[in-house]
């Protein structure tokens, strides 16, 4: 088994002991992604635009690889809100095409930075 750290800077930078990603077997697991512009550092405001720059970042992250959203095979997807749950749903559909991967969702006292939402996947390389 042969392990690579992940890091790019088409994606938040870690803030904390932990990589963006970690590529094993030909499979990406991805860190938890938060609604960090990552070229400014600066967090969108509203819950649509969170999710989408979330999922923006996890995107970002696995192109910079050769992989993409449509080879994700597991999203955990974490919310401050369940009652966002259909506007989130909305933008993540937008992310994939054809067939979605499976997905957790679940709503969680406090994220990081205290942002709306937060966005973990796995992806076949």
């Amino acid at each position: 088994m042969e392990k690579k750290i992940i890091s790019t800077d088409q994606a938040p930078a870690a803030i904390g002991p932990y990589s963006q990603a970690v590529e094993v077997n030909g499979m990406i697991y991805t860190s938890g992604m938060i609604p960090v512009i990552p070229a400014t550092g600066e967090i969108v405001e509203g819950i649509e635009a969170q999710a989408k720059q979330a999922l923006t970042n996890v995107k970002n992250l696995l192109e910079s690889q050769g992989s993409s959203m449509d080879r994700v095979i597991k999203t955990t997807v974490f919310i401050k809100n369940m009652n966002d749950f259909g506007k989130v749903n909305e933008v993540y559909a937008g992310f994939f095409s054809g067939d979605f991967p499976a997905r957790s969702c679940v709503e969680v006292a406090r994220l990081p930075k205290d942002v709306l939402i937060e966005v973990e996947a796995i992806a076949i390389k």
